[in-house]
């Protein structure tokens, strides 16, 4: 518990507290990167519960679509922040210029964001915006198992970088790194996996699609990072976080359509 504290104090805004101890047994347990995806995926998906019928019949209108989409949006950056999104800004501002490992690591290490941050951060939010409007069609109890399930994953592509990744330098991705090893994905693959328990209410290939997306795109990026910065950053983790959300999401309504 203490070290699904300190992920949920790392991974979210939410008032759990936030010690030394806490991040020490975090950085030691990448399982609970997937444990905390399912805490923070419970309350960003609940707005897609308001459109279902017994909410309907409570309030006596039903929430409608694009709203419930809205609300899911605010409520992604309400419970997480954006410490992800200036890692992925700042992952875009380095992979924007032609040169060394270390010209790429002094560019994202700026606090100003690039003409390249910019739009990364506004194609990821206007992607993850349309995507929840067409989850939200749906029906609630699908949109809200994959909106669950591409938290879980996308927790679980973070874990992947930890688990497989060597640190590009001192700092929050080295001390991840450093706390893990390959062997510890097998716990974080199996507390990932309960998710798919959904399925009869949410779709097996959906959910399956939604949570593959995640590690998918962090070995992507796994790959890229080292071979253009020299290892894992704590902005490539952030990068991970917000990417394999919004591929989730949309990898999750294409399965849904097609099967």
């Amino acid at each position: 518990m203490t070290a699904l504290s300190g992920a949920l104090g790392a991974l979210s805004r939410l008032p759990v507290g936030r010690s030394e101890s806490a991040w020490d047994a975090f950085r030691r347990a990448p399982l609970t990167f997937p444990l905390a995806g399912y805490v923070i995926g419970v309350i960003v998906a609940s707005p897609f519960l308001l459109t279902g019928a017994p909410v309907t019949a409570l309030l006596g209108i039903g929430v409608p679509l694009p709203t419930a989409a809205v609300l899911y949006l605010i409520a992604v950056y309400l419970v997480t922040g954006i410490a992800h999104v200036d890692g992925l800004a700042d992952l875009a501002d380095g992979a924007a210029i032609h040169g060394s490992s270390e010209e790429r690591l002094d560019v994202m290490a700026d606090s100003s964001t690039g003409a390249a941050g910019t739009l990364a951060v506004s194609v990821v939010v206007v992607a993850l915006a349309l995507g929840a409007l067409a989850l939200a069609g749906a029906g609630p109890a699908l949109s809200f198992a994959v909106a669950l399930c591409a938290e879980v994953g996308a927790k679980t592509g973070m874990a992947t970088l930890v688990c497989f990744g060597s640190a590009a330098h001192e700092g929050l991705g080295s001390q991840l790194v450093a706390g893990s090893a390959p062997r510890s994905f097998v716990p974080v693959v199996t507390a990932a996996a309960p998710v798919l328990l959904l399925a009869p209410i949410g779709g097996g290939p959906a959910l399956l699609a939604t949570l593959l997306t995640g590690p998918a795109v962090a070995l992507v990026l796994l790959i890229r990072s080292h071979r253009q910065l020299g290892g894992v950053t704590g902005d490539v983790l952030g990068a991970a976080n917000e990417l394999g959300r919004v591929g989730g999401v949309h990898a999750g309504v294409v399965a849904w359509t097609l099967f």
